[in-house]
């Protein structure tokens, strides 16, 4: 978990997995995390999921025109595809903006 700057912008992905293919939606879920990394206003991300295949990941950007670039990035939506066809049963997305955020750590 990392602390993001106030104005950012947070897109949140709650998803539950078809469990189909596992080993290939892991090799596109970490390609679709390397890539976004590389994005220009890309902040970071923070990821959940639990055992029977809800999960949720919440990227961070710097400003809505770099989150919205994510969006249509064509590798992106070629994935996505690929998502809504084999490996998800239903998603829901979020966009909000980081009023404040707090990180502690032990």
């Amino acid at each position: 978990m990392q602390l993001h700057p106030k104005d950012s912008i947070a897109v949140i992905f709650c998803a539950q997995r078809t469990g189909a293919d596992e080993a290939a939606y892991q090799v596109a879920a970490a390609e679709m995390s390397e890539l976004a990394a590389r994005q220009p206003g890309y902040l970071g991300e923070d990821h959940a999921r639990s055992g029977d295949g809800f999960g949720i990941t919440v990227s961070y950007w710097r400003d809505d025109a770099s989150a919205r670039a994510w969006r249509d990035h064509p590798d992106h939506a070629r994935i996505r595809d690929q998502g809504r066809d084999k490996w998800y049963h239903a998603y829901s997305l979020h966009v909000a903006r980081v009023e404040r955020g707090y990180d502690w750590r032990k």
